[in-house]
């Protein structure tokens, strides 16, 4: 018997740092949204204090079947009432620090779900 990994087509995060990430090795500066069936622009908000419930509603335009929101470097939560779009829409959403939403995202777009990653990309730090 020979195994062959599964093929995808969806995009992939392929690599992330302080202040991007990479899709399909593309280094991308600053928040996205990247979605497993080609789903891809700017997200516009720098810091998780610039969030507001327009940011959670565009997500839920989109009609996946799960929300993977990347909230930075810590993980931080969305005020529950800007989930109500989602929520109406039967989205599940996740939350968890960026870094661990990518490696998510890429394992569940492998699996061929229709999954967004909306990524909070924070500037690093001043030395």
């Amino acid at each position: 018997m020979k195994l062959q990994p599964d093929k995808s087509d969806a995009q992939s995060l392929t690599a992330h740092g302080p202040g991007w990430v990479a899709i399909n090795n593309e280094k991308v500066e600053g928040s996205v949204v990247v979605g497993s069936r080609g789903e891809r622009f700017e997200w516009n908000c720098a810091r998780f204090e610039e969030l507001g419930p327009e940011h959670f509603a565009q997500l839920a335009s989109l009609g996946a079947e799960l929300i993977i929101f990347g909230s930075g470097k810590r993980i931080r939560f969305p005020q529950p009432a800007w989930l109500q779009p989602l929520m109406a829409k039967r989205t599940g959403v996740e939350t968890m620090d960026t870094a661990a939403a990518c490696r998510t995202y890429n394992i569940l777009a492998g699996e061929g779900r229709h999954v967004i990653a909306a990524l909070l990309v924070e500037s690093p730090d001043p030395d």
